[in-house]
């Protein structure tokens, strides 16, 4: 089992490399599990809080279950991946099935900054962009599907997105052994990032 952990900074560009990535690969070979999945579920508070949350610091995800779920997928067992909204800021009661595979990739702007999901890695990736063009995808992501304003955006850019990214995303690049810069545009990095992919299914097809 190969597992790839793709992280950088909010708008960065992780989920066009991982969509040009599973464009070359066999679907039923890889599996994706998004960091977004894990977020703790806060419904025990009233909403105008759960709204207020920061989605960007590293207690907000719950990398015991992530951890212990790929764990799992080691094993060859079957996991109830969460499904998380972020219209609600919480936790379905309802999950995703997802069966092991020979490469599991996590995707998502924390997953390097986590030691021991670091350590079950064969390959890190950070997804590296500039501020102004991640500023740009995270307004027209947050507006079309969180349903916030400009306003609010920018607020939040500004109180957690900016702040959180300087101190854990972007020193969590330290730890890649892959920077993508340009995101989704480095059509050189992602094909690197694809062929390792597939030698390493080639030989694992071989054993």
């Amino acid at each position: 089992m190969l597992i790839i952990g793709i992280a950088g900074g909010t708008g960065s560009g992780k989920t066009t490399v991982v969509r040009k990535v599973l464009e070359s690969l066999p679907a039923s070979e890889v599996v994706i599990l998004p960091q977004d999945s894990y977020y703790r579920d806060s419904s025990y508070l009233p909403l105008e809080e759960r709204l207020e949350m920061n989605f960007d610091h590293p207690d907000s995800i719950e990398f015991e279950l992530l951890v212990k779920h790929l764990k799992d997928l080691r094993k060859g067992k079957a996991i109830d991946q969460p499904i998380y909204s972020y219209l609600t800021c919480t936790r379905s009661d309802e999950t995703i099935l997802v069966n092991p595979c020979h490469v599991i990739i996590i995707e998502g702007i924390l997953v390097l900054t986590n030691p021991e999901l670091r350590k079950m890695m064969d390959l890190k990736v950070f997804v590296d962009a500039d501020a102004d063009d991640r500023l740009i995808r995270v307004i027209n992501r947050d507006i079309v599907e969180r349903g916030r304003s400009v306003n609010k955006v920018m607020e939040r850019y500004e109180l957690t997105v900016k702040p959180m990214h300087q101190q854990f995303i972007e020193p969590s690049k330290r730890f890649a052994d892959l920077i993508i810069p340009q995101g989704g545009n480095n059509h050189i990095a992602i094909d690197i990032l694809t062929k390792y992919i597939e030698n390493k299914l080639f030989v694992e097809s071989k054993k």
